[in-house]
């Protein structure tokens, strides 16, 4: 799929992705994924539904949902760079995830935030209505953790 908009572009070509740009991100610059090997990076890329922001050839932006495309789907790594916030990018790039063809009959959608609770109440997120049912395992140094093999 394809959103135009202006001078923008938002698409679900992974082949279009610039990873080197989502790494350098999400390992330096997200409150989320610090240090995040590029290995892990790459095979998160390859296994979800991801979406890209561009300006012509330049990415700017980036989203992608963890998904079985039939019953639920977790919005995740979601982020436009710096000198293009402001514009509303955000907040068209999670329109359009959220409008997929392919997830319209989900069941479920959940995410993680930590400062855009706001824009993501906009399209019917809130908190979570039985927080006793939810449980996590989360381990938040494993990308510190050394010697251990990292997959591609």
């Amino acid at each position: 799929m394809k959103w135009e908009k202006g001078a923008f572009i938002i698409t679900d070509r992974r082949e279009d992705l610039d990873d080197e740009m989502i790494y350098r991100f999400l390992s330096e610059c997200s409150y989320w994924a610090q240090g995040i090997p590029k290995a892990i990076v790459v095979k998160a890329l390859d296994n979800s539904l991801c979406f890209g922001v561009f300006q012509e050839k330049t990415q700017v932006g980036f989203g992608r949902i963890v998904t079985d495309r039939a019953t639920f789907g977790y919005l995740s790594d979601v982020f436009i760079l710096e000198s293009y916030r402001g514009l509303g990018l955000g907040k068209w790039l999670v329109e359009c995830m959220m409008s997929h063809p392919e997830l319209g009959n989900l069941r479920r959608w959940m995410l993680a935030t930590g400062d855009a609770h706001r824009l993501y109440q906009q399209y019917g997120f809130r908190p979570l209505g039985k927080p006793d049912m939810l449980m996590e395992k989360l381990v938040p140094d494993i990308y510190q953790q050394t010697g251990k093999e990292i997959e591609p």
